[in-house]
């Protein structure tokens, strides 16, 4: 049988809380469970990994507060359980990451802000930034406004697009079971537990239930797909109980949990979509400099450009050409055509004069370029 990882070995990890972890019917939040979660948190922040927390809990805790009643909302009631709710969903993460002194930073995103390119950029960078500040981003589901994200959406898969639009090696999801059986084990007693899936088949898919509790949007369906996201993106998953406090001091103690391994890293996985996914919009000419320093691990700054080809906008695929005409490389973009031929073979610290607003130094990230050859 193929072995487990361990918890300490990921460098990057993204936990997803569901509301029914999180949020008693009548009680509101559960303060006790939460703080034993963050401490297990804190430890492996404090060991050096960058800490992503996706939460729900709004609508819950949002529903709550003004005491709607049991069952399905209609979606104005859930926006509005979510305007109240997000509110005291960032104050607690806040109050209780705050007691091993790490910031919190709140992020509501929909679906459609990890899949349309410009808005990806937006969100990949600001999350970005929070952890090279070594502040924990907590994302929630933007249901103030969703709509079809209300009705059929989960945070099982947006905390798989989150882990591999931020290159997570691994992503855990808090559930109220052990992990996957081969059938559901509330209604199946011969069900049996699968501690490790080396990939996904067919026949996992097959063992995925439905919705397990009414205060939550997902089921194991959800996390299989999530599974296939974040594995397909280089990103390991585990699926545990959190009923438990301290569910992932538990995980690193043995005990059982189902893992998804993956053949591949968030590097390599994100460097195949960029260089063979996408279709390039246009093309950025260098000159020989800009070559050598992309090929030295650099980010290709404006000074090196010296033609921009094509009709993109900001976020799109563009090839990368060297002096000859030759493709070194495709990336994603940081500047529509237009203001990139304005600030092509410019300094960076003009930019501002140019265009009349700070946009980013780089005209193409590093972490957002795949070159020849990688």
């Amino acid at each position: 049988m193929t072995s487990a990882p361990h918890l300490h070995d990921f460098r990057r990890i993204v936990v997803k809380v569901g509301s029914s972890l999180l949020v008693d019917r009548a009680k509101g939040a559960k303060t006790e469970w939460l703080a034993a979660l963050v401490d297990d948190l804190a430890r492996e922040y404090a060991r050096g990994a960058d800490i992503l927390v996706v939460s729900s809990g709004a609508i819950a805790l949002g529903r709550t507060v003004l005491n709607l009643p049991a069952g399905a909302l209609k979606l104005e009631e859930s926006q509005a359980a979510a305007a109240i709710g997000q509110i005291s969903l960032a104050r607690l993460w806040a109050e209780a990451l705050s007691g091993h002194s790490v910031p919190a930073g709140q992020i509501l995103l929909t679906l459609s802000d990890t899949e349309e390119r410009r808005r990806y950029l937006n969100a990949r960078a600001t999350v970005g930034k929070l952890l090279e500040l070594r502040a924990v981003p907590v994302i929630n589901e933007n249901d103030t406004v969703a709509t079809s994200e209300i009705r059929y959406g989960d945070n099982d898969r947006l905390a798989a697009r989150v882990a591999t639009m931020m290159g997570a090696d691994l992503l855990v999801l808090l559930s109220d079971i052990d992990g996957l059986f081969t059938a559901p084990p509330q209604s199946d007693p011969n069900a049996v537990f699968i501690p490790v899936v080396p990939r996904i088949t067919a026949e996992i898919e097959a063992m995925a239930g439905g919705a397990a509790s009414e205060l939550s949007r997902g089921g194991m369906r959800t996390k299989i797909e999530a599974a296939k996201m974040a594995t397909t993106g280089g990103c390991a998953m585990l699926i545990a109980n959190g009923k438990r406090l301290n569910p992932l001091a538990a995980v690193a103690g043995g005990e059982r949990c189902t893992w998804f391994l993956t053949p591949s890293n968030p590097v390599t996985s994100r460097k195949k979509w960029i260089a063979g996914s996408l279709e390039p919009r246009g093309a950025v000419h260098l000159d020989a400099g800009a070559v050598r320093a992309l090929r030295s691990g650099k980010s290709l700054l404006p000074a090196g450009v010296t033609r921009i080809e094509g009709a993109f906008e900001r976020g799109d695929a563009v090839a990368i050409r060297g002096p000859g005409g030759d493709e070194v490389g495709r990336g994603l973009v940081a500047y529509d055509a237009a203001d990139a031929t304005l600030i092509a073979g410019r300094s960076s610290r003009d930019i501002e004069a140019i265009l009349g607003y700070s946009g980013r130094a780089e005209m193409i990230h590093r972490d957002d370029m795949a070159l020849a050859g990688e």
